[in-house]
């Protein structure tokens, strides 16, 4: 086939999950950038192969460790409207951007959040972008999470940066607070699907997805502790499952941190403090990448926000009024 602007390659090999699911599903679920309309209609037109063998049929039962390779002419209509909406752009040339994203900003559209999206901001910062899938986006970050993201600007970049993401040669580094006091760092390799009963809720579970990640302590506290976390995956939630796993959830987390736990002795004033926290304690803090263009590897660091700095200054004073309570 010969290459255009517009052409996509995707790679990627099939996992223990993926067993005897059809190969419509399993394209959704190592390729979820792009539609499952899309990705159906490239099965049915022979751009999809199986172990090199052109498959059209979607429903075609799929086994483990198969590799899966799609090449077909992307074109794509986004349907979403530009809006005038703020981007803290921290790097940008005619490839990619990456932005540091704040908290309360839904990164994709999506039910509930029909607009008011760092998509909707992409369209409007950069128009042309409206003809790479998804405005470009190749990985996201909770609505409260903060920090890096990196964009495609075409499809070719776009293709690249999915490529490093499914390949684990893309770096991501978090901050966050969790509960509970941690004497050492570890790694939770521990794979991750969707709840069995909660359909918005990701878990720990035996026939999810591989997910591994890497943590190391920053600071303790009498009982919270400053992480630094790595992303080896990429899974849904993953840090927040990981960290609930471990039974150290990050503070703030209402999805997967349970009941707020307050220490004993604590003062009103620091109570009040954790209160008005109302997110998860996590911070996207240094993306690393292979530029798609230049192959360079670059490096963007983004400060922890002002909120999650008053927040550790408040632990801090917790923990420096009651020392008795330190190990």
């Amino acid at each position: 086939m010969t290459q255009s602007p517009n052409t996509i390659q995707l790679e990627a090999s099939t996992e223990a999950a993926h067993f005897g699911l059809r190969l419509d599903q399993v394209l959704a679920d190592l390729f979820p950038e792009y539609s499952r309309s899309k990705l159906k209609t490239w099965i049915q037109d022979g751009n999809v192969a199986v172990n090199g063998e052109v498959i059209t049929v979607p429903r075609h039962k799929m086994q483990m460790d198969e590799l899966v390779t799609v090449q077909a002419e992307m074109d794509v209509q986004v349907t979403s409207e530009a809006q005038d909406i703020a981007l803290n752009i921290v790097y940008e040339d005619e490839h990619i951007l990456v932005i540091n994203k704040p908290a309360d900003l839904v990164v994709h559209p999506g039910a509930g959040n029909p607009s008011g999206t760092v998509l909707n901001a992409l369209l409007n910062h950069c128009p042309e972008i409206d003809k790479v899938p998804r405005a470009g986006i190749v990985h996201r970050l909770d609505k409260d999470t903060t920090g890096l993201m990196v964009v495609a600007k075409t499809i070719p970049a776009q293709t690249h940066l999915v490529d490093q993401l499914q390949r684990r040669e893309m770096s991501r580094e978090y901050e966050a607070v969790a509960l509970g006091t941690m004497v050492a760092g570890g790694i939770v390799d521990a794979p991750i699907g969707r709840h069995a009963t909660k359909r918005t809720h990701m878990a720990v579970r035996e026939m999810g997805k591989p997910a591994v990640t890497h943590f190391r302590v920053i600071e303790k506290f009498r009982a919270y502790t400053h992480l630094r976390l790595k992303l080896e995956t990429g899974r849904t939630h993953q840090i927040r499952v990981h960290m609930a796993h471990i039974k150290h959830p990050l503070l703030g987390d209402q999805v997967y941190g349970g009941r707020p736990r307050l220490p004993k002795g604590a003062s009103e004033e620091f109570i009040a403090a954790l209160r008005g926290f109302q997110r998860q304690a996590l911070h996207a803090a240094q993306l690393s990448l292979f530029h798609p263009e230049t192959e360079e590897w670059m490096t963007w660091k983004a400060p922890l926000p002002q909120d999650m700095q008053d927040l550790l200054k408040a632990v801090k004073k917790d923990t420096a009024d009651n020392p008795q309570d330190m190990l």
